[in-house]
């Protein structure tokens, strides 16, 4: 039997952290939250995950700047992160491509779909 693979999900609403998580865990990912970029950052410092989901708009610390520290922490350069936002403008997604993102993705999620990059990245890496 394989370990699951931990996955951190990042998002102020805890509405989402519960749908995200509750979506992933019946697919066998190991699910951790955080409700903004700071406290995701503390997460992995104790924790190394698999695979980060974030949101972009959130307190103390958005998606942005959270995708683009962690790319420069330790043991992060290629941890697969997807970007889930309501923001669906081309800056946006440019934005999150640059920041470090390797796919961003417009909400309301569909689950198939995100299991697919998912899966996909996860082989990868």
């Amino acid at each position: 039997m394989s370990i699951p693979k931990k996955i951190l999900i990042i998002d102020d609403s805890k509405l989402i952290l519960l749908l995200h998580s509750n979506m992933l865990k019946k697919s066998g990912f190991e699910c951790s939250f955080a409700e903004n970029g700071f406290l995701a950052l503390e997460s992995c410092l104790k924790t190394h995950f698999d695979l980060i989901l974030t949101d972009i708009n959130m307190p103390k610390m958005d998606g942005y700047e959270f995708t683009r520290r962690i790319r420069t922490s330790e043991g992060y350069a290629e941890t697969p992160i997807i970007i889930i936002s309501t923001e669906k403008e081309s800056l946006d997604k440019s934005k999150g491509i640059e920041a470090g993102a390797d796919v961003y993705i417009i909400k309301p999620v569909n689950s198939e779909d995100l299991l697919m990059h998912m899966n996909m990245l996860l082989r990868g890496a």
